[in-house]
């Protein structure tokens, strides 16, 4: 065989190698992991996973706490974990783990990515708004920041208590979803979705702003033992800042707000450079 035929069939044999190469990677499913801080038992994380399995060619990877952890922010438990294979419909596979929301993306994203990383991390749908200065201690927003720790692009979806149409919610999501399948995900960001009750008015774009539910005071009580305790209560305000997600959220809008990790008050490093601060 002459050198040139000899040459032909190794770039023929190097095309079909990358041919073969891009089926493969484009015939792969689109990876989803999803949790929530409401417990891997919620309703709505539930509906969350049974829309998204109407999408083709996804995997769905659920890893959830065992219990309900509002208000764990991206705090961990520290310790060792126990973790149990479940079953829920529309999974491909599913995880109860008893930690924080952010130790069940820790542990998913450890153990569970095999050969093949998420493409995307979804926490929720939560039970109640995550607006506004609420966000910080949102354990929704805390799973979803500790994906984008990880490098995974990542959404938390919150929605009212009452007057809210799930499906709706999870509707809104896959738009998202296909749009991040077509285009790729931003990453470096959390995209914060929260979905009122009643009429939705439309979509708003929004930055996160205002403390809508603020600590009034701490009612002494005793319980069926004897024990005192103090039963917080808290009152829900009005904003009146029109630039903030809080704002269209009270007014019947989905918001949409971009978080990210820097929590730099970038006013104040010039002016602190001045304070001639020296070592003790």
């Amino acid at each position: 065989m002459d050198r040139i035929n000899i040459k032909r069939l190794t770039v023929f044999g190097t095309l079909i190698i990358i041919v073969s190469f891009c089926y493969d990677v484009s015939s792969q499913d689109y990876r989803i992991l999803v949790t929530n801080d409401d417990g891997i038992d919620s309703p709505l994380l539930h509906n969350l996973v049974a829309n998204l399995a109407s999408l083709s060619e996804v995997e769905i990877v659920v890893a959830a706490p065992d219990q309900n952890q509002s208000g764990s922010s991206q705090s961990s438990i520290g310790g060792p974990l126990v973790v149990e294979k479940v079953s829920l419909d529309g999974a491909n596979e599913a995880y109860s783990v008893s930690g924080r929301p952010a130790d069940a993306v820790r542990f998913a994203v450890v153990q569970l990515q095999h050969r093949n990383k998420f493409d995307l991390v979804i926490s929720g749908i939560n039970r109640g708004a995550n607006v506004g200065n609420v966000s910080h201690l949102s354990g929704t927003v805390g799973a979803a920041m500790e994906a984008v720790y990880h490098g995974l692009p990542a959404i938390a979806v919150s929605q009212e208590v009452t007057g809210v149409d799930t499906d709706t919610s999870s509707q809104f999501i896959l738009q998202i979803v296909k749009r991040y399948r077509s285009f790729g995900a931003p990453q470096g960001v959390v995209i914060a979705i929260n979905i009122p009750g009643g009429d939705l008015k439309g979509v708003a774009v929004r930055a996160m702003g205002d403390s809508y539910l603020k600590t009034e005071s701490y009612t002494p009580k005793v319980d069926s033992e004897g024990r005192s305790y103090f039963e917080r209560e808290r009152t829900i305000f009005q904003s009146t800042n029109s630039s903030t997600d809080t704002y269209a959220y009270q007014r019947g809008f989905i918001t949409v707000t971009p978080l990210d990790f820097d929590w730099t008050a970038h006013s104040m490093i010039e002016d602190i450079q001045t304070w001639d601060l020296v070592l003790p």
